[in-house]
C-alpha cells in the first residue's frame, strides 16, 4: 500500500462503496486483504451471533406460549435454528479460504445470510405481535432491540449484510407498532434503527482503517528488513555497543573486521582506544575522536560524527551515530550505535571540493579559494593587529598572443605563467588565478612592506622573461596592483577593490609596473564612474561636437584636407579631454554609437566645402569589426552626397590583432567603394609589415613622438622616420607627420621625405565656422593661382 493510500485510510476517507462490498477499487490487492479481515472478524463472533439468535428464539417461544399454538411457535423456532446455524457454519468456513485475501464475491455472499436472518426475525413483529397482550408485546420489542444491538456490534465487520438485517427488522417493528399502538412509537423504532445502522457503518469503517494501518506497518517493517539486509550484504554499516565504562561489549564481527582486529579480543577494550589505533599511545587524537569522547562523557546522543580511523596503516573515515541506553528504572547502561565507512564518499567530496576551489587549467586556487584565504588573512590581521596584503596581476600583451596564435597556445602560456608564479611563493603567500589572464596573491603577513614590494617587482621581472611555447618565442609582461589590509580595506571585498584600482593605475601607465593603492585612486574611479554616466547621455543632450585640424602639403603648404576630432563640452564639468573620455567610451562599449555620429557629422560637413579637401575620420576597432559598418559608410556617403574619394578612414594596427574577424576583407570592401585608408600611429604598436602588404593604405601617419624625438636629435627617431618614408614610397603610399609645432620641425620632416604635415604650426583644431572660412580662402587662393 502506498504512503498516500495509508494516509487516506488514517484520515478515514474511505470509499463507502468499497466498504460495503459494492465496488472493487483500483488498489484491489490491498482491499483483498481488507475484505479478508472483514470476513475473519465476523467469523470470530459467529458463535456469539448464533447464541444470541438461539437464546432470543427460546425466550420468544416461552413468551408467546399462552398466546399461540405450539406448532406455530415450534415451526418458527426451527426456522431460526436452521437459518442461524447455516449462517454460522458458512462464516466459520470462511477462515480456511480467506486467511490472506478475499474476493468481492465472498463479501457479497454474506448479504444473503443477513437477509435470510432478517426475514425469519421479521415474522414475530408482523405475525406474532397482533395476538400479543401488553406483557408479550413488551417482551417482543425488548428481545428484538437486544438482537439488533448485538448484531450491530458482532457483525459490524460486514456492514452491508448487517445494515440490511437491521433495516428489515427495524421496518418490520415500525410497521407493527404503527398498526398496533401509535405513530410515535413507530417513529421511535425507525430512529433506533437508523442509529444502529450508522453505528454499524462507523464501526465497520473503523475496523477497515485499523486493518489498513496494520498492512502499512507490515509493509514498512518489510522495507526496513530489506534495507537492513542490503546494509548487511553491502557491509557498509555495523553495530557497536559499550557499557558504562565505555568498554566494547558484544562487538559484531563486522565491527571488529573493519578495524582489522579479532572479534574475540575486541570485547572489553575501551572504545576510544580501539578507534584511536596507533595514535592512542602518542595521545595525538583527532578532533573527531575528542568530540566523541566528550559526547560519551556527557552521555549525549549524537549523529553522523565524522572521525578518522587507522586500519592496517591506512587512514579511513568513519561516520558514527549512537544514543545512550537505560533500563526500565532509568539507570544508564552505556551506548549503542551504528558506524559506517564513508571513506569513498569523503574522497569524492574532497575531489568535488577541490574542483570547486582550484582552476582546472593551471591547478592554482581559483577565485572562491582566493576569497576564502583572503578573508582568513583579514581575520588574522584584525585579531593580532597586524597587516596582510592582496596583489592583483594582469598579464600585458596576452590578448595579442590569444588573437594571433589561438587559445590553445594561450592556455599553454598561462600554464607556464602559473609555474613561474608558484616558484616565487613561500608559505606566507598563496597564488591563485582569478580568471582569464588575471592572477592574485594573498600575503598572509605583510608587516614587512619592503618584502611585499620586492615580491611585486619580482613577479613583473619573472613574467617578463621570454617564453618558448610550441616553437614560438613569446614576450609578455605583467602589471601589479597592491593593497594592504586593513589600511586599504577592512573587508576582503574592499581590499580586492583597492587592489583593482591600483592595478588599473599600473595599466594606465603602460603596464610593466607595480602600484600600491592610494586613496586618490578611489577619487579617480568615482570620477570615471560619473563621467561614464554623463557620457551615456552626451549624444542625446548635444554635448558632443567636432573640430577639424588642417592637413597640409609638406611641399607647398597647400590645404590637403582635415582630420575630424571629437570634443566634449559638459555643462557642469566643462571641456573634457579626449584622452580621458575616448578610452572610457571604448571600455563602456559606447564607441560604436559615438563613432557613427562622428562619421555622419563629418561627412555632412565636408560635403558643404567648396573644395576637394578630404576629411579624415578615426575608426575604432569595434566599429571596423561590426558586420554592418560597410553598409553604414555607404548609407552615410549617399545621404551626405560626399564623394567616396574625399573620405579617409584612419585605423590603428590593433585592428589586425583579432584573427578570424575579417578585418582585411572589411577594409577591401571599403576600398572598393573608393574610400581612402590611413594607418595611424605606425611604429608605436606591433608594426607588422604583413598587413601593409595585404591592405592598400593611401597614407601612413608618423606619430608625433617620433617627430619630437627627431627634432631633439635622437638618431633612433630619425632612422624610424626615414624607414617609414622609404617603406611608404616603395608601396606607393604617402606619409603624414603628426604633431609638427615649429618651423624647424616642419623643415626637418620635409627634408626626411614626408609628403603631408599636421600640427599646431599649421593650425589647431578649428570649430566648424572657422573651418569653412579656411576652406573658402584655400579655394579662392587655388582659383587665383
Amino acid at each position: 500500500m502506498s504512503k498516500q493510500e495509508t494516509s487516506q485510510f488514517a484520515d478515514a476517507r474511505i470509499d463507502a462503496r468499497a466498504l460495503l462490498g459494492l465496488y472493487d477499487p483500483a488498489d484491489s490487492a490491498d482491499w483483498g486483504q481488507i475484505r479478508a479481515a472483514q470476513l475473519n472478524a465476523a467469523s470470530h463472533l459467529a458463535l456469539f451471533s448464533l447464541a444470541t439468535n438461539l437464546v432470543g428464539a427460546a425466550i420468544l417461544t416461552l413468551i408467546f406460549a399462552p398466546l399461540l399454538p405450539l406448532w406455530e411457535r415450534a415451526a418458527w423456532a426451527v426456522l431460526v435454528v436452521l437459518v442461524s446455524t447455516t449462517v454460522t457454519i458458512r462464516r466459520l468456513s470462511v477462515r480456511q479460504h480467506t486467511s490472506f485475501t478475499a474476493t468481492l464475491r465472498k463479501v457479497r455472499d454474506t448479504v444473503i445470510d443477513g437477509m435470510a436472518l432478517a426475514a425469519i426475525w421479521s415474522i414475530p413483529p408482523l405475525v406474532f405481535a397482533p395476538h400479543a397482550d401488553e406483557g408479550a408485546a413488551l417482551g417482543l420489542w425488548l428481545i428484538l432491540s437486544l438482537l439488533m444491538a448485538a448484531s450491530a456490534f458482532a457483525m459490524a465487520a460486514l456492514p452491508l449484510a448487517t445494515i440490511l438485517f437491521l433495516t428489515i427488522i427495524g421496518v418490520a417493528m415500525a410497521i407493527a407498532l404503527f398498526t398496533m399502538t401509535s405513530a410515535v412509537l413507530s417513529a421511535i423504532a425507525l430512529v433506533f434503527t437508523v442509529v444502529l445502522v450508522v453505528s454499524c457503518f462507523e464501526r465497520g469503517k473503523a475496523l477497515v482503517v485499523m486493518r489498513a494501518n496494520e498492512i502499512a506497518l507490515s509493509e514498512r517493517d518489510e522495507t526496513v528488513s530489506l534495507l537492513l539486509c542490503e546494509f548487511e550484504e553491502a557491509q557498509s554499516d555495523w553495530l557497536w555497543e559499550i557499557d558504562t565504562q565505555r568498554r566494547v561489549v558484544r562487538a559484531s564481527p563486522r565491527f571488529a573486521t573493519s578495524l582489522g582486529l579479532d572479534p574475540v579480543t575486541i570485547n572489553g577494550r575501551p572504545l576510544l582506544e580501539v578507534l584511536a589505533g596507533p595514535t592512542w599511545e602518542a595521545g595525538n587524537f583527532s578532533a573527531g575522536l575528542r568530540q566523541l569522547a566528550e559526547k560519551l562523557k556527557r552521555r549525549e546522543s549524537f549523529r553522523e560524527l565524522l572521525l578518522p580511523v587507522h586500519v592496517e596503516g591506512e587512514e579511513r573515515w568513519w561516520e558514527i551515530t549512537a544514543s545512550p541506553r537505560q533500563d526500565e528504572a532509568g539507570h544508564f547502561l552505556g551506548f549503542r550505535g551504528v558506524a559506517s565507512d564513508v571513506t569513498e564518499r569523503r574522497r569524492s567530496a574532497d575531489k568535488i571540493n577541490r574542483m570547486a576551489r582550484y582552476d582546472t587549467l593551471t591547478g592554482l586556487p581559483n577565485r572562491l579559494l582566493i576569497n576564502e584565504t583572503l578573508a582568513k588573512a583579514m581575520a588574522e590581521a584584525a585579531k593580532w593587529n597586524s597587516r596582510c596584503a592582496f596583489m592583483m596581476i594582469d598579464l600585458d600583451r596576452f590578448k595579442a598572443v590569444n588573437d594571433t596564435l589561438g587559445h590553445p597556445v594561450g592556455d599553454r602560456l598561462l600554464s607556464r605563467v602559473s609555474e613561474r608564479l608558484s616558484q616565487l611563493m613561500s608559505d606566507n603567500e598563496m597564488i591563485g588565478r582569478l580568471g582569464g589572464d588575471e592572477f592574485a596573491v594573498v600575503v598572509r603577513d605583510a608587516t614587512d612592506s619592503v618584502r611585499v614590494e620586492a615580491l611585486a617587482l619580482a613577479i613583473i621581472e619573472t613574467l617578463s622573461r621570454p617564453y618558448e611555447v610550441d616553437q614560438h618565442t613569446l614576450y609578455i609582461g605583467a602589471s601589479v596592483g597592491v593593497a594592504i589590509g586593513p589600511r586599504d580595506g577592512r573587508t576582503a571585498e574592499m581590499l580586492i577593490r583597492s587592489a583593482d584600482l591600483a592595478l588599473y593605475r599600473s595599466k594606465d601607465d603602460g603596464g610593466g609596473a607595480a602600484h600600491s593603492y592610494d586613496p586618490q585612486l578611489h577619487v579617480q574611479a568615482e570620477e570615471r564612474r560619473v563621467l561614464e554616466i554623463a557620457l551615456r547621455s552626451a549624444l542625446e543632450n548635444n554635448q558632443l561636437h567636432l573640430n577639424y585640424q588642417p592637413v597640409v602639403s609638406a611641399q607647398n603648404g597647400g590645404l590637403a584636407g582635415f582630420e575630424a576630432l571629437l570634443r566634449w563640452n559638459h555643462p557642469e564639468f566643462g571641456n573634457i579631454s579626449p584622452a580621458k573620455f575616448i578610452p572610457l567610451a571604448e571600455d563602456a562599449r559606447l564607441i560604436a554609437p559615438i563613432g557613427e555620429w562622428v562619421l555622419r557629422t563629418a561627412c555632412h560637413e565636408a560635403a558643404k566645402w567648396d573644395s576637394g579637401a578630404r576629411v579624415a575620420v578615426n575608426v575604432s576597432t569595434e566599429q571596423l569589426h561590426s558586420p554592418n559598418f560597410v553598409e553604414l559608410v555607404t548609407q552615410t556617403l549617399a545621404q551626405s552626397g560626399l564623394p567616396a574619394e574625399r573620405l579617409e578612414l584612419e585605423v590603428t594596427e590593433s585592428v589586425f590583432l583579432r584573427e578570424g574577424t575579417g578585418a582585411v576583407k572589411m577594409l577591401e570592401r571599403l576600398l572598393a567603394l573608393g574610400i581612402k585608408l590611413s594607418l595611424d600611429d605606425f611604429g608605436t604598436g606591433y608594426s607588422s609589415l604583413g598587413y601593409l602588404s595585404r591592405t592598400r593604405f593611401s597614407t601612413i601617419k608618423i606619430d608625433r613622438s617620433f617627430v619630437q624625438g627627431a627634432s631633439q636629435g635622437k638618431r633612433e627617431a630619425v632612422a624610424i622616420i626615414r624607414a617609414v618614408v622609404a617603406l611608404a614610397d616603395s608601396l606607393g603610399m604617402s606619409t603624414t607627420a603628426e604633431g609638427v609645432e615649429t618651423e624647424e620641425e616642419y623643415h626637418m620632416v620635409y627634408r626626411l621625405g614626408c609628403t603631408k604635415v599636421q600640427g599646431y604650426y599649421f593650425g589647431r583644431p578649428l570649430p566648424v565656422e572657422e573651418t569653412r572660412e579656411l576652406v573658402a580662402r584655400a579655394s579662392a587662393a587655388s582659383a587665383a593661382a
